[in-house]
């Protein structure tokens, strides 16, 4: 897909019987990029990433405007269409990474069940030299027994790169990853963060990091949108919006910023921590 943006929107969407979570939200994806979509909790952050997929509406919200990807209004296209859409052309990957695998099948079954799920087209089956390759993509062993594993078996971290496997098995154009670290420790979130950099890089595709965490934002995204109340209310270059924020929604995000005991620096400069950048501002 070239030539312009790979997604936009302009969105409002809520829940039945509630006021609306997001309210004529604008967001913007150019192919390649990686693009973080921040707010505190409640700001409309993971309605967003179920407003894309036309998900809410089997968790019963409701969305309307215009969701335009590769040319095509998301919107307007029939369920079985927008089935195709998602998996093979945007994948999603979720904050609860244990909680998101099905704990009575093993891991190898349910990295070829989402092949399966999504391979309209495709007529050969996910093998063993898919799921090596795949694997080594994302940092796990391959091997049978580590396939032959429940989802019990795993530590968190090994957990969401299953979910990041399954979430890339079709190289989608556009990987959406809702808080993907939150369950994290530290030094698993770093190398998830390079991760997303690195597939990013070799399978030239997009991603929507969505978080509320501006460290790690800073530390992968090019672009940067701010959600609060459900608006964006700010967006640019992540370097001009660290350095310059203009509402003052950004620039309290960044104040609430903690400030990190100077000898910890060169750690954290050494996980690509953008502090130095938030300090300049």
């Amino acid at each position: 897909m070239h030539g312009g943006a790979l997604l936009s929107t302009h969105v409002s969407a809520g829940y039945a019987g509630r006021p609306p979570v997001l309210r004529e939200a604008a967001l913007e994806i150019l192919p390649g990029e990686i693009v973080g979509l921040v707010g505190e909790s409640g700001s409309g952050k993971s309605t967003m990433a179920l407003a894309l997929l036309r998900l809410l509406e089997f968790r019963g919200g409701w969305v309307e405007g215009e969701v335009r990807f590769g040319g095509r209004d998301l919107m307007e296209i029939p369920e079985k269409a927008m089935r195709r859409v998602r998996g093979r052309e945007i994948g999603l990957v979720l904050q609860s990474p244990l909680a998101s695998l099905n704990p009575a099948m093993r891991i190898g079954d349910q990295i070829r069940e989402s092949w399966r799920a999504h391979r309209e087209g495709y007529t050969r089956p996910f093998g063993a030299r898919d799921a090596a390759e795949l694997f080594e993509r994302v940092s796990l062993p391959a091997d049978e027994a580590f396939l032959r594993r429940y989802p019990r078996q795993l530590s968190v971290g090994q957990a969401q790169r299953v979910l990041i496997a399954m979430a890339i098995v079709h190289r989608p154009h556009l990987l959406i990853a809702d808080e993907p670290t939150s369950a994290l420790d530290a030094v698993t979130q770093s190398e998830i963060l390079k991760l997303f950099s690195r597939l990013n890089r070799e399978l030239e595709m997009s991603v929507l990091y969505i978080s509320h965490d501006l460290l790690s934002v800073g530390s992968i995204c090019t672009r940067v949108a701010i959600l609060s109340e459900g608006r964006v209310v700010e967006s640019g270059s992540t370097e001009a919006v660290f350095r310059r924020p203009a509402h003052p929604y950004t620039r309290a995000l960044i104040g609430a910023i903690p400030r990190l005991p100077l000898q910890l620096t060169p750690d954290l400069a050494a996980i690509e921590d953008p502090l130095p950048l938030l300090a300049a501002r």
